[in-house]
Parts: structure tokens; C-alpha cells; sequence
């Protein structure tokens, strides 16, 4: 049960931060290209590397930590960032064709659901 509170507490801060960022790059140029998505993409899976790095190979930090951060803020922030770590880990660990698999699939089908969700959205 703590470990959920301590994702919990870094899932609010990671959803709030969310939204202000988008809202904010939304004000600042407009909304005619997703800018705050792209941001919290690209930011998301650069503190996540930058976290877990250090986190597990540079210093200790207690495991509820790494959860509040690792798994509640920025899996609240975007779920992107893990699918990059994970796609980087596979790569990294000479898993090739299984990391550009996870890369395109994600990509393809992530797309492919959206537009069934659409159809099915708009049949009921």
C-alpha cells in the first residue's frame, strides 16, 4: 500500500506538470502542431534516462523514491518516455530487431487503435 501512495503522489505532480506544460506551449505558439506534446515526449524520456541512470548505477536512492518518480510522475507525464527506455534497453543489449519491433509496433498499432476508436466511436 505505501508503495502505491508514493506512485500516487508522483502521479499528480506528473498529470498536473502535463497539463501546465501543454497549456502552456498551447499559449506560447499556437496549437496548430501538438508543441506541448512533442516537449513532454522528448522531456519525459530524457528525465527518465537521466533519472534511472543515476539512480540505479550512480547513487542509491530508496526504491518508493524511484517508483514516485520513475513510475507516478513521469508515467503520469508520458508513458512515452517508457516506451523509449524500453525500446533503448532492447537496442542497447544488442535486441535489434525486438527493439525497433517495440519502436514501429507501438507507433503503427498505437495509430491503428486510434482510428478504430474513432470509427467506433462515431458508430455508437
Amino acid at each position: 500500500m505505501e508503495k502505491i501512495l508514493y506512485i500516487s503522489i508522483g502521479a499528480v505532480l506528473g498529470a498536473n506538470a502535463r497539463y501546465w506544460l501543454s497549456d502552456w506551449a498551447a499559449q506560447k505558439w499556437g496549437i496548430a502542431f501538438p508543441y506541448g506534446t512533442l516537449i513532454i515526449n522528448v522531456t519525459g524520456s530524457l528525465l527518465l534516462g537521466f533519472f534511472l541512470t543515476l539512480s540505479t548505477e550512480r547513487f542509491l536512492v530508496d526504491p518508493r523514491i524511484r517508483l514516485m518518480i520513475a513510475v507516478g510522475f513521469l508515467g503520469a507525464y508520458t508513458t512515452f518516455s517508457t516506451y523509449s527506455m524500453e525500446s533503448f534497453n532492447l537496442i542497447s543489449h544488442g535486441q535489434w530487431l525486438v527493439g525497433l519491433l517495440n519502436l514501429l509496433g507501438s507507433s503503427v498499432l498505437g495509430l491503428l487503435a486510434v482510428v478504430l476508436g474513432v470509427v467506433l466511436g462515431k458508430l455508437l
